[in-house]
């Protein structure tokens, strides 16, 4: 079945609901406000004109049922089974204008004059879409683009339902790593793009949300109200973000409402989560055989007997008692409408995620407004907010060794233990054998008597006012303002163990105000020189307010955080504040010359108040060419290519990557005692202010895009290199200084790598199936640093362990991992390490590097099939090469003789004199452990991230079109992991940055989820 005659079987079903409607005076009244009756115009209000005509999509084929109106009238016709349409004209108007709609497609407005033939081509909603992009302070066609954007559409956004709309990157856009930090409600996202660019610094990338640069993360918008993202990549795209675009810039576009009549969208999802994978721990039967063999060993009594050991049984499985199946339920309303002159979009949404470990949860309110207005054929105004409110309740205690945290302590947690005595307390665990360590904490007492609530309000609100004096130039003034008060409100209970109650509270008030002003012209001459020229400055500031309580010992945990001065020891207040300010000035120009040649040029100024007199300015030019080679006369004989344009870029981009204050010589307070008396004072602080300059970053890009057969294909392919020069450090200083460390400018970091992407339409009939895909290669490498001196990174103190495992060097990648080699056992069942130096002992001088956190490369893969009302989606989304530093499993697979439960393979295979090539030391309190290789594991995966299967109701076949569009879906979320990580997840990375990245500290696991839903559209 062919398009055209899809579209006849709409038309059958939409012309035989008018019959019938025009047979029922009820009905037809209300079909006059849905889809209007064919040829209502009655003879008294018509004179002989008649306006024919054919409506068709962008591909020539005819839209059967597709509504003609007259504008501002119940009035109209809809097209035959051939897209034909015939409609007699009122004589009561002098200017006439019909409106030609389809479902899924753009409503077009003809204003028809004399004309009495109108034929019609409507655009399909999704390829208006792909059509415009984006772009920093304005928005082009993607046929014009010089530089490396990608789009990820408002369709793949909403595939699934995320906390986080950066969730939803994951896998979409070549050359962007997404990588969620861990699973729990609300938890973090880190964002790189092209690599790390900083040391000293954030990479994560600028967000714009409509045109207001965000702090952080965007948490605060719902996947729902988001239009589509743009990610700009390189210097051409970035450098008119100047000092911010170093690390890319995400452009966050919301919906705004229409002129083609009120619409209200709904939208409902409801997930139920659950743990991907249970850790293989030993059950009591195999516990009480572990510690009798680590007693055995150490020459000790057994700590059971054989008969007790064979009646003990599974025991208590701690991953059941804490991990839950646990929702997530989503929805969100809104309602968008108005006319030729004003429209306008107002909706809210909820967000409620309960987490898989009991007592976590993540709730987000939403309020979005937006207002557009045409004062005037010259003016016009433009209006965004959006109000949030996050609520958080943390229960991911995290690191620590011997049970500590809270999912440290589940994991290594007695299955001969129970979690309550008889009379229904916590168990304290210390207590139940004598063997374990004082340390281990049950981990109940963190989910039941210890709280951690975090409460922000968000206000994102801006408005614009545009001015054209002539049609080729615009003034635009622009004012934006965000606000964020974060609340975290800790409190533990006289209940948890050694605690007589504890509370602290902070406040965080973060505010930043935008101006900006922008001139524009556009205008094209001849028919052959396109020009677009933009010139502004801007104005931001940064303004940070900070103040924290606490008290210790309460008689009741009444008040909980309520009332601080109940406490018996009340702590010390402290407060903070910081401010700053960037002042900017920008300017770029495109140019194409008869639709072949294509020129981009920009250059942005700017002013920091954090640099050093001197140094406050940084200045930012970028420069982009591209051809398009299929424009060209030579390429018109042939048929296979339908696109083909070249591109290459060069810019450079900054980042302040310092405090407001780094450069100054600031004083800090503190107390002494003279003789009996305290005394306050202000000293300066331990870090030698520095003379610093802008961290640069300077890209060069070569890109091309081709199609093939009317586009049927698609495939991009970039290559890139940027180098950041002036890196900012943490660096060393000798005591004589009298300050221990100082932040200079000291090294620098490359990144290269390619990206490639390809669509693929393979069936385009009744049954669609389309295909994308792309995968991205980037190497990391630290070319200088501070003489030559490499930094030993990331400490861990876990007992067992204390040492650094990571090391920044010229030559290795950001985060390379650095240990100690292992090489099999000694006679006595202790861990043997390479001798590298060879001097017969083994010291710092024989650690070496011992895995790469950076992935080799990671992709994304999607298929997409339709057929009538059915979709399937599915999802792939993975990553190859990367290391994973698995700090959990040293206390829970090297710490012995603490009574501590281990996986059950360091039972089955741990050094004997029979089995000298085990996977595990001789179990014995006196065995050792370094930061080895034994800890590195391979975090390559393959990820089923989504499989959806959803339904679109054929509403044409129904009586009116009140509801003009039903979706029901189902799908599944991270269902299926292919892996050889040994732990929960290997999209996993415990402490967020790049210095740290690749890191697992008893994580919460990402779960799996399954998801019902529907859309709506009234």
């Amino acid at each position: 079945m062919n398009k055209t005659t899809a579209y006849a079987l709409l038309f059958c079903f939409a012309s035989g609901l008018a019959s019938e409607s025009l047979a029922k005076s009820n009905a037809a009244t209300f079909l006059q406000d849905t889809i209007p009756a064919r040829n209502t115009i009655s003879a008294s209000e018509s004179t002989n004109t008649i306006v024919t005509g054919t409506v068709s999509d962008t591909e020539g084929n005819s839209l059967p049922g597709a509504t003609v109106q007259l504008k501002d009238s119940d009035s109209g016709t809809i097209t035959d089974d051939s897209g034909k349409y015939s409609i007699t004209l009122p004589d009561t108007q002098d200017e006439i204008v019909l409106v030609f709609s389809f479902l899924g497609f753009q409503s077009k407005e003809i204003t028809l004059g004399n004309q009495t033939k109108v034929d019609v081509t409507l655009t399909n909603e999704e390829q208006e879409l792909d059509e415009v992009v984006v772009i920093g302070y304005g928005s082009a066609r993607r046929a014009d683009l010089t530089g490396a954007v990608a789009q990820v559409n408002s369709d793949e956004l909403n595939a699934f339902p995320t906390a986080n709309v950066l969730q939803s990157l994951n896998g979409r856009a070549p050359g962007v790593q997404v990588i969620q930090n861990n699973g729990a409600p609300g938890g973090g996202v880190s964002v790189r793009i092209r690599g790390a660019n900083s040391i000293q610094g954030d990479n994560d990338p600028l967000y714009v949300i409509d045109g207001f640069p965000f702090s952080g993360n965007p948490t605060n918008l719902n996947n729902s109200d988001i239009a589509s993202i743009e990610i700009l990549k390189d210097a051409s795209a970035t450098a008119i973000y100047g000092s911010r675009g170093a690390n890319g810039v995400v452009l966050i576009t919301t919906k705004n409402g229409s002129g083609a009549g009120t619409v209200v969208e709904f939208d409902a999802a409801y997930s139920i989560q659950r743990l991907r994978n249970k850790l293989d721990l030993m059950n009591g039967s195999q516990y009480a055989q572990l510690m009798n063999l680590q007693a055995k060993n150490d020459g000790l009594e057994p700590y059971f007997s054989d008969s007790e050991v064979n009646a003990l049984g599974k025991g208590t499985d701690w991953q059941d008692e804490i991990f839950q199946q646990a929702p997530i339920k989503n929805t969100s309303l809104s309602i968008s409408g108005g006319g030729d002159n004003t429209q306008f979009l107002v909706g809210g949404s909820i967000y409620q995620q309960d987490g898989i470990i009991k007592g976590s949860d993540y709730d987000r309110y939403s309020i979005r407004s937006t207002i557009n207005h045409k004062i005037s054929d010259k003016f016009k105004v433009d209006f965004n907010s959006t109000l949030s409110k996050l609520v958080t309740a943390r229960r991911d205690s995290e690191g620590g060794s011997r049970g500590a945290s809270m999912i440290g302590a589940a994991l290594v947690a007695s299955p001969l233990s129970s979690p309550y005595t008889s009379d229904g307390t916590i168990n304290n665990l210390a207590d139940d054998f004598p063997f374990v360590s004082p340390d281990l904490i049950n981990p109940f007492y963190f989910i039941n008597e210890q709280s951690t609530i975090i409460t922000a309000n968000v206000i994102l609100a801006n408005a614009a006012i545009s001015y054209n004096p002539i049609p080729e130039i615009t003034i635009k003034i622009s004012g934006g303002i965000e606000n964020r008060d974060d609340r975290t409100d800790n409190y533990r209970s006289r209940n948890f163990i050694n605690s007589n109650g504890s509370a602290s509270i902070s406040t965080t008030q973060y505010l930043s105000r935008l101006n900006e002003n922008t001139i524009t012209y556009a205008d094209v001459f001849n028919e052959k020189h396109d020009l677009n020229v933009l010139a502004g400055f801007t104005y931001q500031d940064f303004t940070t307010k900070f103040l924290a309580g606490s008290g210790a010992g309460f008689l009741s945990d009444l008040y909980e955080t309520d009332n601080l001065g109940a406490a018996e020891t009340p702590g010390i207040p402290t407060s903070g504040y910081a401010n700053s300010v960037l002042l900017s000035y920008l300017g770029r120009v495109n140019y194409g010359f008869n639709n072949k040649y294509l020129i981009t040029a920009s250059f942005r100024a700017d002013g920091s108040s954090r640099y050093s007199e001197g140094n406050k300015w940084g200045y930012f030019p970028s420069g982009a060419i591209a051809w398009k080679v299929s424009e060209e006369e030579f390429m018109k004989t042939q048929e296979a290519i339908s696109t083909l344009k070249i591109r290459s870029s060069w810019g450079m981009t900054g980042s302040q990557a310092i405090s407001p204050y780094a450069t100054l010589n600031r004083l800090f307070p503190g107390y002494t005692v003279f003789g009996d008396e305290l005394y306050n004072f202000l000293a300066p602080g331990s870090t030698l202010p520095g003379d610093l300059k802008w961290e640069t970053t300077e890209q060069f890009d070569l890109g091309l895009d081709l199609g093939l057969w009317n586009d049927r294909i698609i495939l991009g392919a970039d290559y890139y290199i940027k180098t950041t020069e002036d890196l900012l450090s943490t660096v060393r200083l000798p005591s004589s200084f009298g300050y221990t460390t100082t932040i200079d400018n000291v090294g620098s970091i490359e990144n290269k790598g390619v990206e490639l992407s390809l669509f693929a339409q393979l069936f385009s009939a009744d049954f669609r199936w389309s295909l994308d895909g792309n995968i991205s290669f980037n190497r990391n490498k630290v070319l200088s640093l501070n003489e030559g001196q490499p930094i030993l990174t990331n400490f861990i103190n876990v007992i067992t362990i204390a040492d650094n495992f990571s090391i920044m060097e010229e030559g290795k990648p950001l985060g390379q991992f650095y240990g100690y080699q292992e090489d099999g056992y000694t006679e006595s069942g202790a861990i043997k390490f390479k001798d590298l130096n060879n001097d017969g002992e083994i010291s710092e001088e024989d650690k070496t590097y011992i895995g790469n956190p950076n992935p080799d490369f990671f992709y994304g893969f999607n298929s997409n099939m339709t057929y009538k009302g059915f979709q399937l989606d599915l999802f792939f989304q993975g990553s190859q090469g990367n290391d994973i530093m698995n700090v959990s499993a040293i206390s829970s697979t090297m710490d012995y003789g603490q009574g501590l439960n281990m996986p059950e393979e360091v039972l089955t295979d741990n050094w004997t004199p029979q089995n000298p090539d085990a996977k595990y030391p001789k179990i014995s309190r006196n065995s050792s452990a370094r930061v080895s290789d034994r800890f590195v594991e391979d975090g390559s995966y393959l990820r089923l991230k989504n499989v959806l299967l959803a339904y679109n109701f054929p509403l044409k076949k129904s009586k009116g079109n009140f509801l003009q569009s039903l979706r029901i879906y189902a799908s599944g979320q991270n269902l299926l992991t292919f892996t050889d990580y040994s732990w929960w997840d290997p999209e996993v990375n415990s402490k967020g940055s790049d210095n740290r990245l690749g890191i697992d500290h008893f994580s919460y696991p990402i779960p799996k989820s399954y998801t019902i839903g529907l859309n709506a559209t009234f």
